[in-house]
């Protein structure tokens, strides 16, 4: 994620100083092909890491959980009746 925030910052310094300097006759073009692609590219991987930790929350709570009931089997079981 941070490699394509920084691969963002450098071509957005890449556009404007070819705006600057060369009135945008190099990025003109694909500047915004760039852009998309690597916007693209963030906003997916920052959707798998969304699940991700989702699915990492739903483990561990089942883990905690399973934890709980094994103990509760072993409270019932060594209880006297």
């Amino acid at each position: 994620m941070l490699f394509w925030s920084a691969v963002l910052f450098v071509l957005g310094v890449a556009a404007f100083m070819d705006s600057l300097f060369n009135y945008g006759e190099i990025f003109r073009q694909i500047n915004s092909v760039f852009f998309l692609l690597i916007s693209l590219a963030v906003l997916i991987r920052t959707t798998t890491k969304i699940k991700e930790a989702k699915m990492e929350g739903y483990i561990k709570r089942v883990g905690d959980l399973e934890r709980k009931v094994n103990d509760m089997n072993r409270t019932v079981e060594n209880t006297p009746f």
